[in-house]
């Protein structure tokens, strides 16, 4: 059994490795389940995160840009012709890097921007998908709706300023007050961005990403189901970047199940176990 993980913008492929790496040590059937090599797991960097150093032009920010080159990557990786961050992943009990059984169907599972680029490949049928798990949805079908705003202003600022004055001018702007006054935890993850690796040279994916739309209307988010998908769709209270109202739009669309977890400004701890609960609960049903 074979799971990608996608990451969110402005993180790197550590993000969902670290929530859900202990969820996955326990995934596959039971016939295979504690299996070395039974499972494996991908998770590469998107384009100017984490390990990948390529930046590029606006238009290779494109949703359907990235979701070609991760699909690219994950199939090199399945094949072991990658060279990338996805073919350096081996499965999770199975420290040879061998490939694991049964990689016909992929579960993906992607946390805000990853929650958009898993949706593009499932809808473009880019990868083989049979499951999709979307945390935290950021994204819609209108270009750079209200919850993203700041990210823009973030890149411009990393590129004028640099991160330590650029974070200094973001703390008096109205999109971070905005985010802040709703969400601590929400405010400092919008600062973030400032200390992200080479942040400054990469600040172009904050300016272009945001601009995205995931899907066309929700009349396209239900042709996944169409394609024999099954999907769930996890959200969080009080997240202005991610908000619920999204999530339950998702779900709704995609007449997919919908969890809904505790703020993180109520303590990470709590909202991350709950929500490794639920969805190891989802995987283990279907």
């Amino acid at each position: 059994m074979t799971f990608v993980l996608l990451h969110g913008l402005g993180s790197d492929r550590r993000q969902p490795l670290e929530l859900f790496g202990p969820v996955l040590e326990g995934a596959g059937s039971p016939e295979t389940r504690g299996r070395p090599g039974a499972v494996r797991v991908i998770a590469p960097d998107v384009r100017a995160h984490g390990a990948s150093t390529i930046v590029g032009e606006p238009a290779d920010f494109a949703l359907d840009r990235l979701a070609e080159e991760v699909a690219a990557e994950v199939r090199d990786a399945l094949s072991g012709r990658g060279g990338g961050s996805a073919a350096s992943v081996a499965p999770v009990d199975d420290p040879t890097g061998e490939a694991a059984p049964g990689t016909a169907a992929l579960t993906i599972l992607g946390i805000s921007m990853g929650a958009a680029i898993a949706l593009r490949i499932a809808l473009r049928g880019l990868l083989p998908v049979e499951r999709a798990v979307f945390v935290r949805p950021a994204f819609d079908d209108a270009s750079l709706p209200d919850n993203l705003r700041p990210f823009p202003v973030i890149g411009q600022l990393l590129a004028d300023l640099g991160p330590e004055a650029g974070a200094e001018r973001f703390r008096a702007t109205g999109p971070y007050h905005r985010v802040a006054d709703a969400s601590l935890a929400g405010g400092r993850g919008l600062l973030t961005q400032f200390s992200a690796p080479d942040a400054a040279r990469r600040a172009r994916r904050l300016v272009e990403i945001p601009r995205n739309r995931a899907f066309t209307g929700d009349a396209e988010l239900a042709g996944l189901g169409a394609r024999g998908i099954r999907s769930l769709v996890v959200g969080a209270r009080r997240d202005p970047v991610h908000p619920l109202e999204l999530a339950e739009r998702w779900a709704g669309a995609l007449g997919a199940p919908l969890e809904v977890v505790p703020p993180r400004d109520d303590g990470l701890a709590a909202q991350t176990a709950l929500l490794r609960d639920r969805v190891a609960r989802w995987l283990a049903a279907e």
